[in-house]
Formats: structure tokens, sequence, C-alpha cells
């Protein structure tokens, strides 16, 4: 009777692209890699961590506000209004979601430098994933790591007048 020996656990998790889809013209897989093909933005931020304490850390990566406006989100640029009522809702795979607003990143509104992070203090993040860093912030209730999806789109409401006549 022989035994078979079963491979050894490892620890590290290799992630997959994150999925861009929604109210896109052109939803896309993208990888960490392919992430470092758009202009590069440093942040060196300081937030405070429920279970960490304050953390201080230099990561690097586009603007989400670039990697979304190349999928050309489906709304009249033009029209002020039309943008403003866009969210943006980032999946990490540990279960961790945060939502913003197209507005927070709108260079004519918020213009909030919000990043995809491909290298966390100069190492990069290919294994992890890329990380939502909402520099701004206070606290890291917003920094999403290992991101799955991005989703873009309009808020439509279920309850309208219509649909209660």
């Amino acid at each position: 009777m022989s035994r078979t020996t079963a491979p050894p656990l490892t620890t590290t998790v290799r992630t997959g692209p994150l999925r861009l889809h929604g109210d896109l013209r052109h939803p896309a897989d993208l990888t960490v890699e392919q992430l470092r093909h758009f202009s590069a933005h440093q942040a060196d931020v300081v937030f405070d961590c429920a279970t960490n304490g304050a953390q201080h850390h230099a990561f690097t990566g586009p603007l989400l506000r670039d990697v979304i406006t190349r999928a050309e989100p489906a709304f009249d640029v033009r029209r002020r209004k039309d943008r403003s009522r866009f969210l943006v809702a980032v999946f990490g795979r540990d279960g961790h979601r945060a939502v913003l607003s197209w507005p927070e990143i709108d260079a004519e509104f918020g213009n909030a430098p919000v990043l995809l992070a491909t290298s966390l203090d100069g190492n990069p993040l290919d294994a992890e994933g890329s990380q939502l860093v909402v520099p701004s912030d206070a606290c890291g209730a917003r920094y999403v790591s290992a991101i799955t999806e991005i989703w873009v789109g309009a808020y439509r409401p279920t309850n309208t007048e219509a649909d209660l006549a």
C-alpha cells in the first residue's frame, strides 16, 4: 500500500485581474501590470486602522478616475448633473467594500487623488492585487486591498412614484 503525499500548502494567494464593469462603454479585466501603463502618482498617507492603529505608507499607482475614464463611463461628460449621479463601488477579495461618488474624484468637483495602488512602500502588489487608496480619509475603512472588481454606474431608485402607482 503506497501513500500519496499532498503538495505543500502555500500562504501566498495570487490574485487575478480586477474586473472593471457597469455603465461603461469598454469594460475590462485589468492586472496590476496593466495598471502600471497608466500615469503613476504617489501618495504618502497616514490613516487610522481600527485593528492596527496609525498607519504610514507610500502608495504608487494610477488615479482611479483615469482608469475609469479610459473605460468610458456612460454619462455625458459635458453635463455635470449627469456625472454627479454616478457611483463607484470597489470590492476586495476578503469581502471588504467601499463606495465613492464620481464627483469625489472628478476634476471639476472634488478632484480627490484616489489611487489604484500598484505598489505599497516600494513593493509591487502583483501577487496581492491592487489597493484602493483614499489619501484624504483619516481612517482606513475605504482602503480596499486585493481589489477583485470595480463597478461604475448611475443610481437607479427602485421605489419611484411610477413604481408605487
